[in-house]
């Protein structure tokens, strides 16, 4: 249970943090436990993770702002482990470094300096930039369906602050209603598969037949195949071209020696 200091502290926060929330950052408390507070940081342009939702929580310590939370991000990024305890000056880990002046706003803004980062610390994993490309794409998809997993029983949950997959996105549900609203229309919008993340691909169209004369066999095959087919028809046509080129001159030979011949057979027969 917090103290009335940390409880005082905590709510003025709050109020600071609602009227002006740093950029690419969204927080609250829980209603049930003003320790338990929940970030959403969208991921800025020029980095990997644009356009992507990244949720976490952080857990306060009841003699906040004496000592400092426990810092997780649940959503997968590419950057941290997810809903792993995170080793940063700000966190839990240093209590001994912490300030007890900085605020909520403080802490956020520096974990995303931290994210937008390659330094590497507890809770931190490494991955290339289209990795973290493709987790932020899929990150909504995550947030309001637990990674595609359905809740199979209402009485279990993940431990303290420790949310993960599984729970069918029930969590994060109950904490931001109103953008997991948004992620449903977005996810419906976009065709995205609720149970996989990935977009839905409608039937194609009927495709036509072999053309051309080509066998069934070599139309279904590979494009080699059909550019050897192609390649056997010109050349074909090519050979045929060649050898009337050259002999135009014993074609029209003949042609003359036909025509005479049968010029004077007919004189003959008139005669």
């Amino acid at each position: 249970m917090a103290t009335r200091a940390a409880h005082k502290r905590l709510t003025r926060e709050y109020k600071s943090i609602s009227e002006n929330p740093p950029p690419y950052i969204q927080a609250h408390p829980s209603e049930t436990n003003i320790l338990e507070w929940h970030y959403i940081i969208t991921g800025p342009e020029a980095t990997p993770y644009h356009g992507g939702q990244y949720w976490g929580t952080l857990i306060f310590p009841p003699n906040y702002p004496f000592a400092p939370p426990a810092i997780r991000m649940h959503t997968p990024s590419g950057r941290f482990q997810p809903s792993s305890r995170l080793c940063l000056s700000i966190s839990d880990f240093h209590p001994r470094s912490f300030n007890p002046a900085w605020e909520v706003s403080t802490i956020l803004i520096g974990l995303l300096s931290f994210m937008t980062s390659e330094e590497m610390t507890t809770g931190s994993v490494s991955a290339s930039e289209t990795e973290r490309k493709y987790l932020a794409a899929r990150s909504r998809w995550w947030n309001s369906t637990g990674g595609g997993s359905h809740l199979k029983n209402e009485g279990s949950g993940a431990g303290k602050g420790n949310v993960k997959a599984g729970d069918g996105g029930l969590k994060f549900q109950s904490e931001w209603p109103e953008i997991h609203a948004e992620n449903l229309k977005w996810m419906r919008d976009n065709k995205v598969d609720m149970v996989t993340g990935n977009k839905i691909v409608e039937n194609p169209a009927a495709s036509c037949g072999p053309q051309l004369g080509i066998p069934a066999g070599i139309a279904a095959g590979s494009g080699h195949q059909a550019h050897a087919v192609v390649d056997a028809v010109i050349q074909q046509r090519e050979a045929g071209q060649g050898w009337l080129a050259s002999n135009k001159l014993l074609l029209a030979g003949a042609l003359i020696f036909v025509y005479v011949l049968i010029a004077r057979l007919l004189g003959e027969g008139t005669s």
